[in-house]
């Protein structure tokens, strides 16, 4: 049993090293991505298709459910329904996910539909995850506790500096001395 636990706690400290390794790296590259996201420009794919749902579905009580899945199954669409709504003439249902759009525009009276499916390649789907948007409650989730264990990683080694007497002086100095960079780059540089 012990020989179990052992591995287990293991287990448990890879997985938290492998994490906080990973985290800073991908926030680290998705920020650079994002600073210049013309070097991804041409990875944009938009595809339109044209089909038609049941007009039963289009009632005066229209079948969201049924129209939604249909689209889904038809085009494989796969991001998460952002909008369906509704005006004179036309339905307009739009999904939406990381690196990923697509709208339909239905006309009421025939049923048949124009949709309008957007990838926007490898880059735009790691940076919409760096921002999460468009990625769901869990991703959220992960990104808020990931931000609480930096923060709390950050914090711990700032304070530890303070109980290294010989690394105390050049840590508190080199903290300094990027706070002043910082600064000095925002007050120069932002307009």
């Amino acid at each position: 049993m012990e020989a179990r636990a052992r591995r287990l706690v293991a287990l448990a400290a890879r997985v938290s090293f492998d994490g906080q390794l990973r985290h800073p790296v991908f926030f680290a590259v998705t920020g650079l991505t994002l600073n210049h996201t013309e070097w991804f420009a041409g990875a944009q794919r938009t595809v339109q298709s044209q089909g038609a749902v049941g007009k039963s579905w289009l009632g005066a009580q229209v079948a969201k459910l049924e129209v939604v899945e249909h689209l889904r199954h038809s085009h494989g669409i796969r991001g998460a329904l952002s909008d369906f709504r509704e005006d004179d003439s036309q339905y307009a249902v739009s999904f939406k996910g990381p690196g990923y759009t697509a709208d339909a525009f239905i006309d009421r009276a025939s049923g048949r539909y124009e949709l309008t499916e957007t990838r926007m390649g490898f880059a735009a789907v790691m940076n919409d995850l760096h921002k999460g948007r468009d990625t769901g409650r869990a991703w959220s989730w992960l990104i808020d506790v990931s931000a609480v264990l930096m923060t709390l990683v950050s914090i711990s080694g700032t304070l530890l500096i303070f109980f290294l007497p010989k690394r105390r002086t050049s840590g508190l100095v080199a903290a300094a001395i990027g706070a002043a960079l910082c600064l000095a780059a925002y007050l120069l540089w932002v307009p």
